[in-house]
Order: C-alpha cells, then structure tokens, then sequence
C-alpha cells in the first residue's frame, strides 16, 4: 500500500493508467497542485490524450486546468468523501485555467477516476 502523495504512490498512478485506454476523443492536461502548510507543494498532471492516460509528476508545462488545494481537501477527493465541486464551493479548492474546456470533458473524466479506484483502495490515506 502506498501512502497518498508519495513517490510510490504516484507511480502507481502511472502504471494504472498506462493499463488502460482513455476517453478517444479528449486532449486534456489537469494539474494538481497539494499545498501542505508551510511545506513543499506536491503536483503531478493527469494527461488525458487521445486514448492515452498518462500521470506526469511535478508541474506539467502547459496545463489547461489546475487544481490547487490542501492536501486534506485533496485526500477527501481522491477518497470520495467530497465532491471537487463541494470543496470549491467551499474555497477549499482553486481552479484556474479553462473551466469551460472542463466543463465540456466532464463525463469524459468521470471514466478517467474509474481508472485509478484500484490505486484509491490500497492507498494509505
């Protein structure tokens, strides 16, 4: 079991999603950025590319949208306990970079978190 936002568990991430085949018709870059207090920020980029999943750490170089959050909020999402949209409403979450592009792939990315279910249930939280 990897512990959430580790190496270890990114690299989980990674092998999931090289698995599988994404949505065919999407192109789209996610970064999300956990900020922990006064320690380092954690990121890694969700790039969805013509039937490629892909998990990039660190800070991507062009993303579309990036989620900023702590990494409380962060887990909650990634274990399903809060919707992104909960904690946005809440100021829980930032997000910058083309919402509406988001928007548009939203089913789309409902089939991407099916990917990782497999990663979220052996995590360590």
């Amino acid at each position: 079991m990897a512990e959430f936002l580790s190496d270890a568990w990114l690299t989980e991430l990674a092998d999931r999603a090289s698995s599988v085949a994404g949505p065919s018709e999407v192109r789209l870059v996610i970064q999300q950025v956990v900020v922990d207090g006064d320690g380092p920020e954690r990121a890694y980029g969700v790039v969805l590319d013509v039937g490629q999943v892909r998990i990039e750490p660190g800070r991507t170089v062009a993303p579309d949208v990036t989620f900023t959050q702590d990494r409380e909020t962060a887990a909650a999402i990634a274990r399903g306990d809060l919707s992104a949209q909960a904690a946005f409403l809440a100021g829980r979450l930032r997000i910058g970079g083309d919402v509406h592009l988001l928007a548009e792939q939203a089913a789309h990315l409902a089939t991407v978190a099916d990917i990782f279910a497999e990663v979220r249930a052996a995590t360590t939280w």
